[in-house]
Formats: C-alpha cells, sequence, structure tokens
C-alpha cells in the first residue's frame, strides 16, 4: 500500500552557514600532522619499512654494504630507500670514508606510533 509524503521545499543556506556542527575535532595541529604524514609516507614502502625494521633490530649502525644481500635490489636503490628515510628524519647516517653507515633515530617514529595508539585504542 502506497504512503503519501509531504515534501517541503528545497531551501539553500545562507554563505557561511553550517548545516551540521562538528562532532570533533583534529587534536594534531596542521604543522604536527605534516611531520607524521612525512613519516607516513616515507614508510609507505615495504622495502622501506624492512630497512627501518633492520636498522631497529640493529645494536650499533649498519653499513649499506650489510643491507644489501638482505634485498633482491641494487646498491643504488638501497641508499635511494635510505635517502629518502633520512629526509623523512626516521634514519641518520655518518660517513666513515668511502662508506655511509645508518641507524634509525628512535624519537622519529615515537610522535607517530604514540599517534597511531590513540586511533587503535
Amino acid at each position: 500500500m502506497p504512503v503519501a509524503l509531504d515534501l517541503a521545499p528545497k531551501t539553500k543556506r545562507a554563505a557561511g552557514e553550517v548545516c551540521c556542527e562538528a562532532i570533533v575535532y583534529p587534536d594534531i595541529d596542521p604543522a604536527q600532522a605534516e611531520r607524521m604524514a612525512a613519516v607516513a609516507k616515507a614508510l609507505g614502502d615495504p622495502t622501506r619499512m624492512q630497512l627501518v625494521d633492520v636498522l631497529r633490530k640493529h645494536a650499533g649502525k649498519v653499513c649499506v654494504c650489510e643491507l644489501v644481500p638482505l634485498f633482491d635490489l641494487s646498491q643504488p636503490t638501497v641508499s635511494h630507500h635510505l635517502k629518502i628515510l633520512r629526509e623523512a628524519g626516521i634514519v641518520g647516517s655518518e660517513r666513515q670514508g668511502l662508506w655511509a653507515f645508518y641507524y634509525v633515530i628512535p624519537e622519529a617514529l615515537e610522535e607517530l606510533s604514540g599517534w597511531a595508539g590513540l586511533v587503535v585504542a
């Protein structure tokens, strides 16, 4: 059996008038969001995630020549991934002669992991 519905005509809101109140607001400011997005973007590649994992587990600094055999990639490609992680502030490096040694900067992931912990909870 059909039901007759009374429909109200559409009305336009005035410029600047909101349709409803915001339920929640962001807890992070734009600068913090920018930093965390850069870290998340750098970690958005499986190879870079594995590189961070290896560096995180290592007790000290790791030479690129030790990392290359772990991946089916050329040395320049591994170095490129490390450069992206370095630019995002996730890893640091130290040159000793011809060799570059890499290490994870622990504070770099704290902000992102703290925020992610809040999201999961």
